[in-house]
């Protein structure tokens, strides 16, 4: 041990290699909750074993920054800003109706003004029932999302939605420093293009098609994973030509090979078990090993409050924040009981 000093008990098992360890990559649409801390810690102990047998290791955070669950988070804020204009309206049930989206919705009044304000009746005049009054509560949410973008114009509603982004980024960035997590890219979903700009996406696709494992089908294009196992075909890009997840999963993981990583780590929550073999059944009709993809599932936190379950939910504001957990036991105490 005293011989072999800071290199005692590393090893050499991955030859200098390069590996890619892709964790915690939640949704930017709230805090971090205690949930997301077991990834953290168990993600960056990986990486650093991985390091420790030698492999050039690089860890990555995918930031879900596109899509629907963006236009709920943006939706979110602007009802509150309204709120705070004096305007007086029903939150939507499947909002974001946590605290902490009103400081994103302060901070856009005293940037903006009044300027975003519209009345709440022209709002919500004309829109499909929320839940609480016998509707469908994801139908009524679109609504209102079409109904932001329609009175608010693209250029405003989209400078919207990058300001909410920003902010919590910002604040899922300062939790995962103090909590000693650090990453060397934050990888956009954006950067995967949209299936016609020549970015992932779109060479994803030319190598299905190169291949002979790309179809088209009642305006979709799909992918024929049937070949390789699965129990039935994928959908990549819908009729409407919006992209699906599984095509950004495979766009993703191909940019990695593409970059020059040889093995793929990806940290998964345990609800994500199907995941795997989809996404190896991808890698290997674009040419590339399924072998290269190594996903370690984590097991859901419980907490225990008095002997009740807490319950975890961004929608339902019902969450405990990693912060609050670090800020209540320390981060060393953190780390050791997620491990």
């Amino acid at each position: 041990v005293h011989a072999a000093g800071k290199a005692y008990g590393r090893g050499d098992g991955g030859g200098g290699r390069p590996a890619i360890v892709e964790f915690v990559s939640a949704n930017p649409t709230g805090p971090l909750h205690v949930g997301h801390g077991r990834q953290a810690t168990f993600g960056a102990a990986v990486a650093n074993l991985l390091e420790a047998d030698g492999w050039r290791v690089h860890r990555e955070y995918y930031v879900n920054d596109a899509g629907r669950q963006m236009d709920i988070l943006a939706t979110s804020v602007w009802l509150r800003y309204l709120e705070l204009c004096g305007e007086r309206l029903e939150f939507p049930a499947n909002g974001y109706r946590g605290d902490y989206v009103r400081p994103i919705a302060a901070a856009l009044r005293s940037r903006r003004g009044e300027a975003l304000r519209r009345p709440a009746a022209d709002v919500f005049t004309g829109l499909p029932a929320d839940e609480p009054k016998g509707g469908d509560k994801d139908t009524h949410i679109d609504a209102v999302i079409a109904r932001a973008k329609a009175l608010l114009g693209a250029a405003e509603y989209q400078a919207m939605l990058e300001a909410a982004l920003a902010d919590i980024l910002a604040d899922i960035r300062d939790d995962l420093s103090e909590f000693g997590v650090r990453f060397d890219r934050w990888y956009s979903e954006r950067d995967l293009g949209d299936g016609t700009d020549g970015g992932p996406i779109h060479r994803a696709l030319q190598r299905l098609r190169a291949h002979g494992h790309a179809f088209e089908q009642d305006g979709a294009t799909w992918f024929r994973a049937t070949a390789f196992g699965d129990e039935k075909d994928r959908v990549v890009i819908r009729a409407n030509g919006q992209k699906t997840y599984f095509a950004s999963d495979i766009a993703y993981h191909l940019d990695k090979r593409e970059r020059g990583f040889e093995l793929l780590v990806t940290i998964l929550g345990a609800d994500h078990h199907g995941y795997i073999a989809r996404v190896r059944a991808g890698l290997e009709a674009m040419g590339e090993p399924g072998s290269s993809l190594e996903v370690p599932l984590v097991q859901f936190v419980t907490l225990l409050k008095g002997g009740e379950k807490v319950p975890m939910g961004k929608r339902e504001a019902q969450f405990v924040t990693l912060r609050d957990l670090r800020r209540e036991v320390g981060n060393d105490a953190a780390h050791f009981t997620y491990l």
